[in-house]
């Protein structure tokens, strides 16, 4: 035994950062047993490779450069043919053959995957005990049943593949096959859910250890676990792409070129339908989220909302974080709140419903941040990316002013409000106009040049005092104040003499933007 341990140090070792076994899926812990557990079978694996303890030892001991991430084949098509071939060929045809082979490779790349989604993280975290069997179905889905569903289009790509390596016809095939992709719909739709509890599940250290030890091996090519179970949804959204290339380099007189244009409607209707679903499915898992702190808050067209048009953070004056859902048919404005590790929404102040509601476009600087209006302070603190969203009734009272983080986001949310609410515009337009300066006590506020009329200050004042009473019953579940609507609004006095004249003028220079 003292010859063998003498033999040369630079006998070919095969690195441990290499070697296939269960180590590479035991996540580094402090644990002693453990770490004696990995040890050990790192130990048989090299002595299945002839190598002593000693040897295995001396090994260990030495730095192995980290092993770099597998790359995927990104040969062209067009680099596989001879050079016969190649000029035999109009470029125009290889450029659409290069297309055909883009979408066969996809496919062989998108089986792959799904296959390493099952062997590397499901399967392993089964047979540790990192996560139970529920679990793992709830977060993976059906994944395995989509694998027989694109090898079927793999092989009929290949039996279309003529000895030269190009295909003449591809889009019979793609009619047939497309349509059998309405099968993603339940695995899209439970997706929102899916990434929540990984999500959640990726607070327990073991899950954290596994999905980061997966994560620096180098089958994962630096994509995380979720990477992976989108992977079908991003390649699903790729195929009208993919036949939209084929058809452009397709000649005009190719038998092919009608039957790809159906086959981009087909994909396009499969992707509606999906979209559709999971929009559905998106809608409701929000909406079984929502806490209300008040029954008058509960709003039958939120129960009955299929469509969420738009939703994400915002911040109201005062510089509160604000989780803001629109529905199909009403605006919830919600503070995200955390129950037992469980992300939920607790509904604050009063929906409003589309068909009621009035928005604002306000410009950078028309109110400041904490209740400070245009001209009141310096220019440190003036908003940007702001809007203001209102009932058209008075009663309610309740009026938010709203921030985005950047103008795109503000856009969206101004673009999404209009669309929702165009449907009422026509029939409202008229009413709306005459209410709206009975409706400016925000933004008498932000305009110190225009006066108040006694009726809306006395309105104001009633309305102060409505908004007060409210906020401090809401103040008592907790909810947070917004000083814009709980404190009174301070107003100007003007010479009755002048009322009728300045209110005229007032129409006509109103901001407040009806959309």
């Amino acid at each position: 035994s003292l010859l063998y341990l003498q033999e040369p140090s630079n006998k070919r070792v095969r690195p441990l950062a290499r070697v296939t076994s269960l180590a590479n899926l035991i996540s580094p812990v402090r644990n002693g047993a453990v770490r004696r557990f990995g040890q050990t079978i790192q130990s048989f694996a090299l002595r299945s490779d002839s190598k002593s303890p000693g040897c295995a030892q001396k090994s260990c001991s030495r730095s192995a450069a980290p092993t770099p991430p597998k790359r995927r084949n990104s040969v062209l098509w067009s680099e596989m043919l001879d050079v016969n071939m190649k000029e035999s060929l109009s470029t125009k045809e290889i450029k659409r053959q290069e297309a055909i082979y883009e979408m066969s490779r996809g496919e062989q790349d998108l089986i792959e995957d799904l296959k390493l989604a099952r062997k590397a993280y499901h399967d392993p975290m089964l047979k540790l005990s990192i996560m139970s069997e529920e679990e793992l179905n709830h977060i993976f889905g059906d994944l395995d049943s989509y694998i027989p569903l694109h090898e079927d289009l793999l092989a009929s790509l290949g039996e279309a593949t003529k000895p030269d390596g190009t295909v003449e016809q591809i889009g019979p095939i793609l009619v047939k096959w497309l349509p059998r992709l309405h099968a993603y719909k339940g695995y899209c739709s439970n997706q929102l859910a899916a990434k929540a509890l990984l999500d959640q599940k990726k607070q327990d250290r073991r899950v954290q250890d596994f999905l980061q030890r997966c994560l620096e091996s180098p089958f994962s090519r630096k994509l995380d676990l979720w990477s992976f179970l989108d992977i079908p949804r991003s390649r699903l959204v790729k195929y009208p792409l993919l036949l939209k290339e084929i058809l452009r380099h397709t000649p005009k007189d190719h038998p092919d070129v009608q039957i790809l244009e159906e086959a981009i409607s087909i994909i396009q209707g499969v992707l509606s339908d999906i979209n559709l679903k999971k929009g559905e499915s998106e809608c409701q898992y929000y909406i079984d989220k929502l806490e209300y702190l008040d029954e008058k808050q509960k709003d039958p067209r939120i129960e009955g909302s299929k469509a969420l048009l738009c939703h994400g953070e915002l911040k109201n004056k005062n510089g509160h974080k604000l989780y803001v859902f629109l529905f199909q048919d009403i605006l919830v404005l919600t503070r995200p709140v955390t129950r037992n590790e469980r992300q939920a929404y607790q509904v604050y102040r009063q929906p409003i419903p589309v068909q009621e509601l009035l928005l604002e476009d306000l410009q950078d600087g028309d109110v400041k941040m904490g209740g400070s209006f245009r001209g009141a302070f310096g220019n440190s603190d003036k908003a940007k990316n702001i809007f203001r969203v209102r009932f058209q009734d008075p009663s309610p009272g309740q009026s938010h002013t709203l921030q985005a983080n950047d103008v795109f986001h503000k856009q969206q949310w101004v673009n999404c409000i209009r669309t929702a609410i165009a449907p009422f515009q026509r029939t409202a337009a008229a009413a709306e106009l005459k209410e709206l300066p009975e409706l400016s006590e925000e933004s008498e506020e932000n305009n110190p040049s225009a006066p108040n009329i006694k009726a809306q200050k006395r309105q104001s004042a009633m309305s102060g005092i409505t908004e007060m009473e409210l906020d401090e019953s809401m103040s008592e579940c907790g909810s947070i104040l917004d000083s814009e609507e709980a404190k009174g609004v301070k107003t100007h006095r003007t010479p009755s003499g002048h009322r009728k004249s300045r209110e005229k003028q007032l129409s006509g220079k109103r901001k407040e933007t009806l959309v």
